[in-house]
């Protein structure tokens, strides 16, 4: 090779060189144009752990070949019951897929869902942390790196609603009380005297600084910190100090006596009140995700009303899943509507749909209850003395008649929303329909019938064609009443009357009198239906009402699955509050024990 092409060879890598800096240098300016042109789906990923950083670089071209062989074996392992393994092979397509929403979704479903079961129900807390560990993958993760993927919103609400919020879970009141008992703390503040049913909670939640730095500069405040970090040496890690203070608010003795005494020192005092407002609203951003912000935006738009002064919304009860499912439903709808030219996908629509199943269950369920006694046979345990000692607590859930509104109102949205389509539009409306139908004969038999009259009037205007609604409020609740009980035979009548009775008095010992007058006087229509429709043909007779209120009576005290403490309270109140009613009950046991005995002594031997 002569001199005069080692020249040029030289030329030419410098000029590549150069040209190679130039573009390094342009690749800032060509992402930020990216973005601003909508040409990427996320922004660059930033601050990744190193494994993550070097998987979406190292093998170039072929990730997407390796990414669908394993997916392939992830999916063949789940069909064949291996869950932990499939979850391996799922968190290897996260890593070198992190923008795979389908891959989030399912690893996340694996674990809530698949792993958890697999867990034996005698262990709830063992399921509970598999349930947790699927819905924080979503949220802290999944939804982090795709942020505009409306699939994983609604595989998280799906969780919070479906897993945590229904039934199908042997161990789901248990996960029920967990959630409760994690955000209970969070959702008020006794040092500034506000509760989670005041819209004025989330007010000053919002007003509170949002960064640590802010906190801890404040010259109010400062003495406050400083006489926590020299009671315990805990409080010295300022990353930790946040939820360290909530756990010393909560379990006292897991720190230094001296910590809490410095709790009991600064009581009523400015610093102590705004460093609370400003650790929960810190922890509820940082740990949970979720915006005191939007929170209050929700509370204004789906929070139960006043039911004598509809414009009136209180807080929705942020411990309840479904309270939770909202939240990331309308985070992913909002997604969605950013989207200029988009159709509706089945992704969304799937996502109103949990906005609305979830406003229909806290108008059914949304009422917790959250009552502490003494855990039973503490004898079996060698601790007993220590056990004693201990409280159980246990989680009811109950009606709120206030959020009516608010699922009436986003179902009448999402229908108007979908009226383009004509298979969803018909399938939301006859959902609304047969949900208005029930609602109607709910207020109606819980005497509110008002609201009831409300409702069947929309019903009238909605659905006019229906001949059903062409008659007054009193005949259809009639109709419907019997039309239900026309499908139930003689035979299982008395379970039907005696199951309405212990639901009755199971709401009477959680002391929801009018609901529990409710279900009694339900239970008293039931009969003489029965009694009217069969008694002048001679056929089958029902028992005495005063016998079937002793059944009903017997099943709920007999019932393991309501705690012994509620159960004692319940007879206590009856002989207390209701003698006549404990008498009668005395009296029909005494005289079915003789009837018994007489039985007994007639047999052959």
């Amino acid at each position: 090779m002569r001199g005069r092409d080692y020249v040029i060879l030289f030329a030419c890598l410098l000029i590549a060189a150069a040209l190679l800096l130039g573009a390094g240098a342009q690749l800032d300016y060509v992402n930020r144009q990216r973005e601003a042109m909508n040409l990427t789906s996320n922004a660059p990923l930033e601050n990744a752990p190193p494994s993550l950083a070097f998987a979406t670089v190292a093998m170039g071209a072929f990730r997407g070949l390796v990414v669908d062989i394993l997916w392939m074996r992830a999916d063949k392992l789940k069909e064949e019951g291996q869950f932990f393994d499939a979850r391996q092979l799922a968190e290897w397509i996260t890593t070198l897929q992190p923008r795979f929403g389908a891959v989030w979704a399912f690893h996340a479903w694996n674990m809530a869902y698949n792993i958890s079961v697999a867990i034996p129900a005698s262990q709830p807390d063992e399921r509970f942390r598999w349930v947790r560990n699927g819905y924080e993958l979503l949220r802290d993760k999944g939804i982090p790196l795709n942020p505009k993927c409306i699939q994983l919103y609604h595989e998280l609400a799906r969780i919070f609603q479906h897993k945590l919020g229904g039934v199908s879970d042997d161990a789901h009141k248990y996960y029920k009380l967990r959630l409760a008992e994690m955000l209970g703390p969070l959702l008020e503040s006794e040092d500034n005297g506000l509760k989670r049913e005041d819209n004025a909670y989330f007010e000053a939640l919002i007003a509170a600084p949002r960064r640590w730095e802010q906190m801890a500069a404040d010259p109010n405040v400062q003495p406050f910190l400083a006489a926590l970090r020299a009671a315990d040496e805990t409080f010295a890690d300022e990353e930790q100090f946040v939820a360290n203070y909530l756990s010393l608010r909560q379990n006292p003795g897991r720190f230094k006596p001296a910590a809490f005494e410095v709790i009991d020192r600064f009581r009523g005092s400015r610093a102590l009140k705004a460093f609370d407002l400003f650790a929960k609203a810190y922890q509820l951003r940082r740990e949970w995700k979720l915006e005191p912000q939007i929170m209050h935006e929700v509370n204004q738009m789906y929070g139960p009303i006043d039911l004598s002064d509809p414009n009136t919304h209180f807080p929705m009860d942020w411990r309840h899943p479904d309270s939770q499912a909202i939240y990331w439903a309308l985070q992913g709808l909002k997604v969605a509507a950013r989207e200029e030219g988009r159709e509706i996908t089945s992704h969304e629509t799937n996502t109103d749909r949990i906005v609305i199943h979830s406003l229909q269950n806290l108008f059914r369920y949304g009422k917790i209850m959250i009552l502490q006694g003494p855990v039973e046979n503490p004898s079996a345990d060698p601790n007993a003395a220590a056990q004693a000692r201990m409280v159980r607590r246990d989680i009811f859930l109950g009606p709120d008649f206030g959020m009516f509104d608010s699922y009436n109102k986003a179902t009448l949205a999402t229908i108007e929303k979908h009226k383009d389509d004509k298979g969803r539009y018909q399938s939301l409306r006859n959902g609304h329909r047969n949900m208005l139908k029930n609602a109607v004969l709910t207020f109606y038999q819980s005497g509110i019938r008002g609201y009831a009259l409300r409702i069947y009037r929309q019903l009238q205007k909605l659905y006019s064609d229906i001949p059903d609604f062409k008659v007054s409020l009193d005949q259809y609740a009639k109709d419907r009443f019997r039309e239900e009980l026309e499908s139930i035979d003689i035979l299982n009548a008395r379970e039907l009357i005696v199951a309405t009775l212990a639901e009755g008095y199971y709401h009477y010992a959680l002391r929801q009198d009018d609901l529990a007058a409710a279900r009694e006087q339900i239970a008293q229509q039931v009969y003489d239906y029965y009694m009217a429709k069969f008694r002048p043909e001679n056929r089958i007779d029902l028992p005495d009402m005063r016998e079937l209120r002793y059944f009903a009576l017997s099943s709920f005290l007999y019932n393991e699955a309501y705690p012994r403490y509620v159960r004692q309270s319940l007879l206590a109140r009856i002989r207390v509050e209701r003698p006549e009613l404990y008498e009668q009950l005395e009296q029909t046991g005494e005289r079915l024990r003789q009837q018994m005995e007489a039985l007994q002594g007639t047999q052959a031997p």
